[in-house]
């Protein structure tokens, strides 16, 4: 998904009357399924510092600002290039989904830590 169609889902989750994360319903089974399969733990961990920052830690960064779903959305699917805690970079895997609504149930999910 392009930063156009993250957008465009952002806005449409928006209108659907799910004002912010934590009034949307997160399926969590769902979401970690996903983030399994993708082997997101490999560089995150719920609660600490990995390769890459905690999921609780991006939570506190994001949860408050409007645009959150989307950001997190953009940034999984994206393949942007990051820098890892120990301050070398690689490139961000792409989570293997465009389905809208896996994508923002994972996002919420990240946003409900």
């Amino acid at each position: 998904m392009n930063k156009i169609g993250a957008q465009l889902f952002a806005g449409m989750f928006l209108l659907l009357g799910a004002a912010g994360p934590s009034l949307a319903q997160v399926d969590a089974d769902a979401a970690l399924a996903l983030a399994k399969r993708n082997d997101c733990f490999k560089c995150h961990a719920i609660d600490k510092t990995k390769k890459a920052p905690a999921y609780k830690r991006i939570a506190a960064r994001l949860r408050s600002k409007p645009d959150a779903v989307e950001t997190i959305i953009e940034h999984i699917t994206a393949g942007s290039m990051v820098e890892l805690e120990d301050g070398t970079d690689a490139q961000h895997r792409i989570v293997d989904t465009k389905d809208p609504a896996e994508l923002g149930n994972l996002a919420r999910w990240i946003l409900s830590l």
